[in-house]
């Protein structure tokens, strides 16, 4: 039966999600230089609609379709098939089957868009697109089926994820660092000066995303209600501690605090606490929060020693935050806020931590390694890389014919 409370709040969790994706195009933007913002603009919007029309033609069929040996969907839901106005019993039984489809549809939509801040300003437009259908196909679809679809094999399990940690930042974030080895430094890196073209624009974003993640996170309780409200506010609270942690590390450590740690540190916050929302308290999300401030903190400055370009932090603030989070998970998580979650090993039950663990191993080699032979094919296909003279006049101009500013 249609719950119309449930079924509003699904509805504007979708709407703040699909927000995100232009959040992340702002967040992303300003962090270029002038010469490649709008090519940075250009993948999240356009993920916006390649993912979107995978999704509705065969992805949610892959991701959440009936089950095939727990380890993908059938096509029977591809084109929408079976997927009407009247609830699915088994996800989100009081909202239209509809609504769950295409609130879905927008963490499938922001995921690769993810990804390309570790290639930023040097990968071909050609070459994206056919990452992010390959991608969505073989990543994401899959993972989020063994993780969040019934009879998924990781969530029969009992892998935990409340929102994303593993499907989301943990994909994402370790697909990154395979994209950011594999493709190479940008041009001049470490020789010439790289700094943020806009931070306002950045800022903007960061806020953006923020806004959006709260139909991210409590959007996932599937429901309006207690569970929803429980995350919601332990979102906010580990976006809070990870950025006044951000703050204070890089006050200590660099002798000032910066704007760009301070939505960096909330951006980890947000990812960290994204797999253990609805299973922890507010106050042990307070403490995820000063987590993911240092974890992401230690990663961001780890980068130059390992010596990769991975240019917008997207592995060191999203494969790291989401690792964290979901092993907090497996550390924090207790019945007494989601009775169907599990307790974790300060409750007394070490299982929890071990299938966490194995969870995150599993999914960072899959994704890493898949994503290699993506971009290998990929490469194959269309040549992964601009040349040097487009890297040195800037993307915009070359590949999309404009300028983000005439000045």
């Amino acid at each position: 039966m249609i719950n119309t409370g449930d079924t509003a709040w699904m509805l504007v969790s979708t709407a703040l999600v699909m927000l995100m994706t232009p959040g992340l195009a702002l967040f992303y933007g300003g962090m270029v230089r002038r010469k490649n913002v709008l090519s940075i603009l250009m993948h999240s919007f356009s993920a916006i609609a390649i993912v979107s029309i995978q999704w509705m033609l065969f992805g949610y069929s892959l991701a959440f379709g009936p089950d095939i040996k727990g380890v993908i969907g059938s096509l029977d839901w591809a084109f929408l098939r079976h997927v009407g106005l009247t609830p699915n019993p088994v996800y989100a039984a009081g909202v239209p089957h509809m609504a769950f489809m295409i609130y879905q549809a927008m963490f499938a939509v922001i995921t690769p868009a993810l990804i390309s801040g570790a290639f930023a300003e040097r990968m071909k437009f050609s070459a994206y697109v056919l990452f992010v259908v390959l991608w969505s196909t073989l990543v994401y679809d899959p993972v989020a089926h063994w993780i969040w679809a019934a009879g998924g094999w990781m969530k029969q399990l009992g892998v935990l994820d409340f929102a994303g940690g593993l499907v989301v930042h943990a994909t994402s974030g370790f697909s990154a660092l395979a994209a950011a080895l594999l493709i190479g430094k940008r041009k001049g890196l470490s020789k010439e000066p790289m700094p943020p073209h806009n931070m306002p624009m950045t800022v903007i974003g960061a806020g953006l995303l923020w806004f959006g993640w709260f139909g991210f996170n409590a959007g996932s309780a599937l429901s309006s209600g207690q569970l929803s409200t429980l995350a919601f506010v332990t979102t906010h609270a580990a976006a809070v501690t990870a950025a006044g942690t951000w703050i204070t590390i890089e006050w200590l450590h660099r002798g000032r605090p910066t704007v760009f740690g301070a939505v960096t540190g909330a951006v980890a916050g947000l990812a960290t606490i994204t797999p253990a929302a609805g299973f922890v308290g507010p106050d042990t999300a307070l403490i995820i929060g000063i987590i993911a401030g240092g974890m992401c903190y230690a990663a961001l400055n780890l980068k130059p020693v390992l010596g990769y370009d991975d240019s917008l932090d997207a592995f060191g603030v999203h494969g790291v935050g989401g690792v964290t989070g979901t092993l907090c998970v497996g550390l924090f998580a207790t019945l007494a806020f989601n009775p169907a979650g599990a307790n974790g090993l300060f409750m007394g039950n070490a299982r929890q931590f071990y299938v966490q663990l194995g969870a995150v191993a599993l999914v960072a080699v899959y994704s890493f390694l898949a994503s290699l032979v993506i971009l290998k094919i990929v490469d194959a296909v269309t040549g992964l890389r601009v040349t040097e003279s487009i890297e040195d006049s800037g993307l915009d101009i070359s590949l999309h014919g404009e300028e983000g500013y005439y000045l």
